[in-house]
């Protein structure tokens, strides 16, 4: 087992390869981006699940107030979380909160979806694209 800070929150970011291969280990892809990002193409793997960070409004983009109170009723706070969004952006910060509200096991996937396209991992989409 792993030794467990109990002081500040640090966000711990892996590369895309690095994620693929941990979702193969039974870690969980924490989409956060919008769901109109998500269906348009999300990375496939084993177990994907998207909850947004933040909502687009016509004032601009929002945090969604909701956000702990959803991943803690679709995940443990001992569960392997990776952490990505469109450019790696809203990842850190949902990590941050993630780790400040008391999960252990989260990561950041530095680069996001962009970064994971451009290494032609592979991916899924919901909705046809246009």
């Amino acid at each position: 087992m792993g030794s467990i800070e109990s002081s500040g929150a640090e966000v711990v970011t892996v590369d895309v390869h690095t994620a693929k291969g941990l979702t193969h280990a039974g870690h969980v892809y924490l989409d956060v981006r919008t769901v109109e990002e998500f269906e348009k193409g999300h990375p496939d793997v084993d177990k994907v699940i998207n909850i947004p960070y933040m909502f687009n409004t016509p004032q601009g983009r929002v945090k969604n107030a909701d956000f702990l109170n959803r991943v803690s009723s679709a995940c443990n706070k001992e569960d392997h979380l990776l952490v990505g969004c469109q450019s790696g952006m809203r990842s850190v910060s949902a990590t941050g909160d993630l780790l400040g509200d008391g999960y252990k096991n989260v990561r950041n996937v530095g680069g996001g979806y962009l970064e994971w396209v451009k290494n032609q991992l592979p991916v899924e989409a919901s909705v046809a694209n246009a």
